[in-house]
């Protein structure tokens, strides 16, 4: 079972919008508060959507039971709601909340997440893209498993993706890449063997540390995309030469 910590999606405010090149800072500190919310919802429906389309069993779990069921409804293929603070039954459980609150939730189940394989999808970026949210000497996935049971697995995936184009596909007939990162190769192999379920290219980064590494590269999505590209529709992949 794949267990979703999320809630209902909602439309996306950059969704396929350009913007200009003179925006100001404050409006792209607005907009990207906006983002960080709104990333993890659709995050969580698109996952959900390719997890049951795979044949996963899919549960997902909202302080706002209301909006976990309409998720789970979205998904269909049986999809189920579970009470928020119970124990998880999923095999894998996918943290899609922002970063802002993700230490409060995992603090908040505590051992009730002992054993368990957990993806952290989160990017701990400040509003105003200047920098990060965790401490100079650590990055999100690491300040995650500091406060996870000691025996519950960390593992770094899906934070360099869009969840539009996530959702939609392949792009010109090439999956999508997602990188990961954690120190336990069995749990690795285990998100590796999910992703490519979905139709996605896993594409192994390294121990946990990288998890830095791959916060990073969302900053750079983030920068490619108010600076260059000004609009949502893309993706950062490896393209392999000869």
């Amino acid at each position: 079972m794949i267990q979703i910590y999320g809630s209902v999606v909602h439309k996306c405010i950059w969704s396929r919008r350009r913007f200009p090149a003179t925006r100001k800072a404050k409006s792209w500190e607005h907009e990207h508060e906006h983002y960080q919310h709104h990333r993890l919802r659709r995050y969580a429906a698109a996952i959900g959507d390719l997890a049951a389309k795979a044949g996963h069993t899919v549960e997902v779990m909202s302080r706002d039971a209301t909006k976990s069921r309409a998720l789970a409804e979205q998904v269909g293929a049986g999809a189920t709601t579970g009470t928020f603070g119970a124990a998880p039954v999923g095999d894998i459980v996918i943290l899609a909340v922002p970063y802002s609150a993700v230490l409060d939730v995992v603090k908040q189940y505590g051992e009730k997440l002992a054993g368990k394989l957990i993806v952290d999808i989160t990017n701990p970026i400040k509003s105003d893209f200047t920098g990060f949210l965790t401490p100079e000497d650590s990055f999100g996935a690491q300040e995650i498993a500091k406060v996870a049971p000691a025996n519950a697995t960390i593992v770094k995936a899906f934070n360099t993706q869009n969840a539009q184009v996530l959702a939609a596909g392949p792009i010109g007939g090439h999956p999508l890449d997602v990188f990961i990162a954690g120190d336990d190769s069995q749990a690795k192999a285990r998100v590796s063997a999910f992703i490519d379920s979905l139709g996605l290219r896993p594409m192994d980064t390294g121990r946990l540390i990288m998890a830095r590494t791959l916060e990073h590269a969302c900053m750079l999505w983030l920068g490619l995309m108010t600076r260059s590209i000004k609009h949502t529709n893309f993706s950062i992949r490896v393209s392999l030469l000869g």
